[in-house]
């Protein structure tokens, strides 16, 4: 008898051992993803929004109040579009039950294949090469830009202050080289959470600077086309301020290839709470 009750209680050792395993992993056997809906919203707003609000204000005055906000709404919506397609693809061909896809490519692998997944792959690493590069050189424009002003605020005005950009775009490289490194894409939440506590700074601060301005000057000469040609800019400058406009305000509203990195640590599936050694999965 006392041997039956050793087997009964190892054999519900063993179950209750299965079923602690099974919590700590996800359907498709990688570890349990812990993104939140905080580390999530993160990432979103450091990958979509960026600091290309900053040039939103210039370009509205250059297309003026009809051009620009239409615009704007048809650049969001294409973001709107586009990032809910990336949502229904993390899963194929089933959008809640199919098989997981963890990057873009392997999107474009599981809808598309053949050359072009190819040619899908030459886009993004072109994009996210040039995007680096974009940011890198911006980047080391900033820092320059600061340490110039508090030369100028040290010595004068006077003072050339003549301060290279190398260095500065060396030290933003390395460290871009030495956070790429990290594996998980999730460990990076709180460089996220940080990115975007700085995207609302600098926009409030844009936001300031664009009422100081108008109270200062008591009135801010507006036209429903944007900068008048022949007052403001001659017919060629209008034109290509224009195009420039529209390409910053592209630039705000970037397509980012990254979201769906950004789905995966929170698109986990959790065991069913009525039966937890039960084979029941709840896709959230």
């Amino acid at each position: 008898m006392a041997q039956k009750n050793t087997m009964y209680v190892e054999q519900a050792t063993e179950t209750l051992e299965k079923g602690d395993i099974r919590k700590n992993f996800d359907d498709d056997g990688r570890v349990k993803r812990t993104g939140t809906l905080l580390t999530a919203s993160a990432h979103i707003i450091t990958a979509v929004i960026g600091s290309g609000v900053l040039s939103l204000a210039w370009a509205i005055a250059q297309l003026g109040w009809v051009a620009g906000p239409a615009v704007l709404m048809a650049f969001s919506f294409i973001t709107y579009f586009t990032s809910t397609l990336l949502a229904d693809c993390y899963r194929s061909p089933d959008p809640v039950t199919g098989k997981r896809n963890y990057t873009y490519m392997d999107v474009v692998r599981a809808h598309l294949g053949g050359v072009k997944v190819q040619l899908c792959g030459l886009a993004q690493y072109g994009n996210l090469v040039g995007v680096t590069i974009g940011y890198t050189i911006t980047s080391s424009i900033s820092m320059v830009a600061v340490k110039r002003s508090n030369c100028f605020h040290k010595h004068g005005h006077h003072v050339k202050c003549s301060i290279s950009n190398y260095p500065f775009m060396i030290i933003f490289a390395t460290i871009q080289i030495l956070l790429s490194q990290i594996p998980n894409f999730h460990k990076l939440s709180w460089l996220s959470i940080l990115a975007a506590v700085m995207s609302f700074a600098y926009s409030s601060i844009g936001l300031g600077l664009s009422i100081a301005k108008v109270a200062d000057n008591g009135h801010a000469r507006t036209a429903l086309t944007g900068v008048t040609v022949g007052v403001d800019v001659s017919a060629s400058e209008k034109v290509w301020r224009t195009f420039q406009a529209i390409g910053d305000i592209a630039f705000a509203y970037a397509y980012s290839t990254v979201l769906i990195e950004i789905q995966s640590p929170i698109f986990g599936a959790e065991k069913s709470k009525a039966d937890p050694l039960s084979n029941t999965y709840i896709y959230t």
